[in-house]
């Protein structure tokens, strides 16, 4: 790599007001350096915070015994309220709107069995065509269980070119194509596999145009690019949180609820006791009252360890703030897709699938290898590059803002360089 373009990045690196983050993280090692990490698209770093949240809670029950749901600074039975004020900065709710339980898949079977209830004609969800399997599986089995066949009412979006690239103008023209049979749109915040965020405030305003619900899966897209969820009336979207959100492997979900539905009672919902007014939960009258926001889709009590891995990275998101995170993310993603286009080694070698106009992708970008495979990627990983594989012939690349650097950018583009060269 050309001596200007490493003394850029680490220009860069020195005005970047978000630089000391990356010291508050753990970096996997390899060959007896950090690795280059660029895979928080798939798991999050730990935070160096996380194992002091976990022992106060270890420390709580060691102590207490069932008496930590009552007891210190975040009694267990109301933990669940800590993360409600980072969580609804980061995805643009109130408060009362948003809460972390479960997991993502449970998560969005919940609020499927709210927000989807076939009925005459409105019976068909559409989703987009090479769909997270996760979600393909939950809304087939959410069509199967209202006694419809997902052949008929399932529908699948392709890109009509045949490209990888839906256009927003595309998936309105089929949201009004299906009018009132549509019943609901399930889509992605940023697709997995091209790295697209697709236009929330768009999909969801032509959905209720057409009488629809709009949810969306926002498992790449939470702590990535901010979001407006109230203001654009979405009814209800899900994510994990081991991803941008830091917080281990498997951690708790999370559920957003317009506060519309969740004021109102009579919608239909799998309930739980946690669900239930809180003043007279424990009252156990089984008389079912649920709780008139987002709290009410709630099953059962917090999985504490889980969620105090949580509220360690949260807390680090509400020091850096999500604005301040996205305009980096947009100039470390902008450098690296300028790097590779500009390369005389990368450019003919390279496809990169996600769309080059920034308001439309994160902090990924998908590079499809047209003329090699997957052993360039196991070259990237033996000389210390951490990324993730998708088939076919895709490496997916996420530089977060919260512990990469643009010398991070750098040095992973010449790295590249040397494994196509590698190859011949």
């Amino acid at each position: 790599m050309k001596e200007e373009v490493v003394q850029k990045a680490r220009q860069l690196d020195a005005e970047d007001s978000l630089a000391s983050f990356r010291s508050q993280f753990y970096f996997p090692q390899k060959n007896g350096k950090d690795c280059i990490y660029l895979c928080g698209n798939s798991l999050g770093l730990q935070p160096k915070t996380t194992s002091r949240y976990l022992d106060e809670e270890l420390k709580k029950w060691k102590e207490h015994g069932v008496e930590g749901h009552f007891t210190g600074d975040k009694p267990w039975v109301s933990y669940h309220k800590n993360s409600k004020a980072p969580l609804a900065k980061i995805v643009g709710a109130h408060e009362h709107e948003v809460v972390a339980m479960n997991n993502l898949t449970t998560n969005l079977h919940l609020a499927m069995a709210s927000f989807y209830q076939p009925k005459g004609k409105r019976t068909k969800i559409l989703i987009e065509r090479g769909a997270f399997p996760s979600d393909f599986y939950a809304v087939h089995s959410r069509i199967q269980v209202s006694g419809l066949d997902p052949k008929e009412h399932l529908i699948e979006l392709n890109p009509a070119d045949g490209s990888d690239y839906l256009s927003t103008e595309e998936i309105l023209k089929k949201i009004n194509l299906l009018g009132d049979e549509l019943a609901l749109v399930m889509f992605p915040g940023v697709q997995y596999y091209t790295g697209q965020f697709f236009n929330i405030q768009k999909i969801t305003a032509a959905a209720h145009q057409t009488g629809a619900y709009a949810g969306f899966d926002l498992a790449h897209a939470v702590g990535n690019i901010p979001m407006k969820l109230h203001e654009h009336e979405v009814d209800f979207a899900v994510w994990c949180t081991y991803k941008y959100l830091n917080s281990g492997p498997g951690g708790v979900g999370g559920l957003y609820i317009h506060e519309k539905h969740g004021a109102n009672k009579a919608m239909p919902r799998l309930s739980g006791w946690w669900g239930h007014d809180s003043d007279s939960r424990f009252k156990m009258a089984n008389q079912i009252n649920p709780i008139p926001t987002v709290d009410g889709w709630q099953l059962s009590n917090v999985n504490i360890l889980s969620y105090a891995a949580h509220l360690a990275s949260l807390q680090l998101f509400d020091e850096a703030g999500i604005g301040n995170l996205r305009a980096k993310s947009l100039k470390l993603t902008n450098l690296m897709e300028e790097l590779i286009l500009n390369s005389a080694v990368l450019s003919g070698q390279i496809k990169i699938l996600t769309p080059s106009t920034p308001e439309e992708r994160g902090a990924q970008l998908s590079l499809y290898l047209t003329n090699h495979g997957k052993s360039v990627f196991e070259y990237l990983i033996e000389q210390g590059v951490i990324l993730d594989w998708r088939e076919p012939n895709v490496i997916r690349v996420a530089p977060v803002p919260l512990y990469n650097t643009f010398e991070d950018v750098v040095n992973f583009v010449s790295i590249l360089e040397d494994a196509i060269a590698h190859e011949g």
